[in-house]
């Protein structure tokens, strides 16, 4: 059984089991329990159930594993030639991942 659901803002492909890196969630502590409703497929056995534009009465309960994890550091590199000018920019993206415990269709 797997599910389609969206995450903040984005979607991802779920199954029982799975662990997940999704876009930081600022509420989330370690061994919290977290529900999301907006699922938007749903394969049970064969039976596909799509929504429109979500699966009425569908879930996905989560644990949080890790409430904070840095991504790759990125870096942006800015140059005009013959100006003199070059700027570097990095970042480290920001995620929290959770494990999948259970999809309730």
């Amino acid at each position: 059984m797997y599910a389609i659901v969206e995450i903040n803002g984005q979607q991802f492909k779920v199954e029982e089991g799975k662990k997940l890196f999704v876009n930081h969630i600022p509420t989330a502590e370690e061994g919290q329990t977290v529900e999301f409703g907006k699922v938007l497929l749903v394969d049970a056995e064969g039976s596909v159930t799509v929504g429109t534009p979500a699966v009425d009465g569908a879930k996905v309960v989560c644990e949080v594993v890790n409430p904070l994890v840095k991504g790759d550091k990125v870096l942006v590199f800015h140059k005009k030639r013959r100006k003199g000018y070059r700027k570097l920019n990095g970042y480290r993206h920001q995620f929290t991942q959770i494990e999948i415990k259970q999809i309730v269709a």
